[in-house]
Parts: structure tokens; C-alpha cells; sequence
């Protein structure tokens, strides 16, 4: 079987002997050892002034969310995982769906200026299968109409854009750390911080809007990684740069075994591309759940990621562009111990359909 992904694991030894500390100490979470540890190292990582560590990238997206006004609208793609239009209603707040680029994926920045309202608080855009969205533009019109610009990067461990990571754009980014992505913590995400005021918000946020044992600030969730999940981070930090280029090497050589044989995603910058993810697009005779379960009985596990297009989910919205991608969309597998051999079964299988 060649699954769609499989988690890197460091050696096993390593991570006992880390266990072993957590034993001693008998201190789990709320900000332990290993989590300090953690928080300060990956934010070094990425050259960041302040990042908050959590459980989870959705947990992110709904602490992100959680200042702007209740009932207002927040521009959103249809083409991204549910997490990110599920934050927002759990928030109360209105999603509102612009259509994507046909060959970036990313958020039509064009389509973003039609749906502004005075109603519009923010924009929440992807960068697709860690593919950087139109920064410039998206930060141009979030300037110029007073909006909020949140990105979710849950792909983009290791993307860089324009030579600095792209998580230094927009006014705040979140990362997911889920045992799916290039890099994990077995469970986790990020929030980045431009300034400490928004670190110490966000530090309140993801401990119940804790400022001391009996005294609160705002509104907060219980969003805390714990050491267990801090621990495995710190091991997998040591191998991020080469996690990255073994994916970037499998991604590039799905590239020139397909680039003749189906639609492919266009890159903004290639050279800071992380190689999260290899969808292709399928012509649109073929029936992408009929080709995915032809593949499993080969051995071989296709995903159909992003489906269904999310402005169809209970949404009046139409975005053709999204609904056309979403439809034909198959990511192909990656992981880290991906051998060529199995690299060349997938395509060979996808090329004799």
C-alpha cells in the first residue's frame, strides 16, 4: 500500500529519553520545559519577533478570529480544508466566498474587491497546498479598505516568498503542526505576532484569558500543546531543513514525470516553494472518485483534497473557478521515506487511465 502520507518519526530512543524528562518532572502542560523550549526555537526558526504555540491550527484560526466584530463578514476562499470556513462560523461571524485563481488556487484578489462591504471586517485566505497567495495584492486592498488580513499558512512550513518566510506576511499567519504536514508535533499549530501586545493576547487567549491564577482578560480557550506534543517538535526541529528538501525533491520529480500529462498548479515563487502537496487537475471527462478508488485497488491512496468546493456546503455563493478545480483536484502521495519506485507506480498508473 502507498498511502497518500505517512508522519516522519525521529529515532525512537530520542523520544523516549524525552518521555523519561516529562516523568520526572511530572509536568504535562500549561506552558512546560519542553514547551518554552518549543515556542522560542521554532520562532527563531522562521525569524519571527513572537510566536504562541497551540493545539491546534484550527485552534489558531478561532483565536484569530475571535477579536473582530460578532455578525460582521469575513472574505474567505472556497478552496481550502473546512477548518477554515468552519472557524469562522463557529465564531459567528459571515463567510463570504470569493473565487480563486485557475492556476495559482490561491484568493482572487479581484474577486476579493467585488465582495467588500461595509459589513467586511477581514480577509481569511489559504495559501493552497503551501503556494503563497498574491501578498502584495491582498495586502494592498486590506490597507486600503481597513481590514484585517489573516492568512492561513497550516501548508506552509518551510515556504518562503521572496526570500523571507512567508510568515511574515499579512497581520497575522497560523500554522498547522498536524501529523499530516511536512512538519508535525503529532498534533499542534501556530499564531504569529508582529508585536508583543498581540503575543500577550494570544498567549491569553489560548490559556482561558488567564493574566494571573484568579484574574481573566477577554475571552479565552483552553488551545495549550502539551510536552508530549512540544517534546516530539524539538526532535523534528532538527530535521526541518531536511524534511523540506525531500519533500521539494519528490514534488519536483512528480513535476517532470506529469507536466506533459495533466493540468498542474502554477507556483508564485518556485525557489521558496515548500513541496507540501502534488494535486493535479484531471480533464474533465474523467471522474476523479472513479480514478481515486481505481487506485486503491492498485495499492495506491489518492485524496481528493480540496472536495467538496466549500461555498457548496449550505453557501449561496457561486465560485466556478473553485467548483471546476474542486471537482477534477487529486493530490498525489508524499512523505518522507517515499522511494522513486513507488513515485513511478503512481504515475505510471495516472498515465494509462
Amino acid at each position: 500500500m502507498i498511502p497518500s502520507t505517512r508522519p516522519y518519526l525521529p529515532p525512537l530512543e530520542r523520544y523516549q529519553r524525552m518521555v523519561a524528562e516529562i516523568w520526572d518532572r511530572r509536568w504535562l502542560t500549561n506552558h512546560g520545559y519542553f514547551l518554552q523550549s518549543f515556542e522560542t526555537r521554532i520562532a527563531k526558526y522562521f525569524d519571527l519577533p513572537y510566536a504562541t504555540v497551540v493545539n491546534s491550527g484550527t485552534t489558531g484560526l478561532l483565536m484569530a478570529l475571535e477579536a473582530l466584530p460578532h455578525g460582521s463578514e469575513i472574505i474567505t476562499t472556497p478552496f481550502s480544508y473546512v477548518a477554515t470556513t468552519s472557524s469562522i462560523t463557529w465564531q459567528g461571524l459571515k463567510p463570504v466566498f470569493a473565487d480563486i485563481e485557475p492556476d495559482a488556487l490561491t484568493l482572487d484578489p479581484e474577486e476579493v474587491r467585488k465582495k467588500i462591504t461595509p459589513r467586511t471586517s477581514a480577509v481569511l485566505a489559504t495559501h493552497v497546498f503551501g503556494n503563497p497567495c498574491d501578498v502584495e495584492a491582498l495586502e494592498a486592498l486590506a490597507q486600503e479598505a481597513n481590514l484585517t488580513l489573516i492568512f492561513d499558512a497550516a501548508h506552509c512550513f518551510g515556504t518562503e516568498y521572496n526570500g523571507q518566510s512567508v510568515l511574515k506576511r499579512g497581520d497575522v499567519s497560523i500554522l498547522s503542526f498536524h501529523a499530516t504536514k511536512v512538519f508535525h508535533t503529532i498534533g499542534g499549530g501556530m499564531i504569529t505576532a508582529r508585536t508583543q501586545e498581540v503575543k500577550e493576547a494570544m498567549d491569553r487567549k489560548r490559556n482561558f484569558g488567564h493574566v494571573g491564577q484568579n484574574d481573566f482578560k477577554g475571552r479565552g480557550i483552553n488551545g495549550k500543546m502539551d510536552e508530549f506534543q512540544a517534546a516530539m517538535g524539538l526532535l523534528n526541529l532538527e530535521v526541518a531543513e531536511e524534511l523540506v528538501a525531500k519533500r521539494r525533491s519528490q514534488w519536483s520529480y512528480y513535476r517532470d514525470g506529469l507536466k506533459d500529462a495533466f493540468d498542474l498548479m502554477t507556483l508564485r515563487d518556485e525557489r521558496g516553494f515548500n513541496g507540501a502537496y502534488f494535486p493535479i487537475f484531471l480533464p474533465p471527462h474523467f471522474h476523479a472518485e472513479e480514478v481515486k478508488s481505481r487506485a486503491m485497488e492498485k495499492g495506491m491512496e489518492l485524496r481528493r483534497y480540496f472536495y467538496p468546493s466549500l461555498n457548496t456546503l449550505g453557501f449561496s455563493e457561486t465560485c466556478p473557478i473553485a467548483e471546476d478545480r474542486a471537482k477534477r483536484v487529486l493530490c498525489l502521495p508524499m512523505f518522507h521515506d517515499m522511494e522513486t519506485r513507488e513515485q513511478d507506480a503512481v504515475m505510471d498508473f495516472l498515465r494509462n487511465q
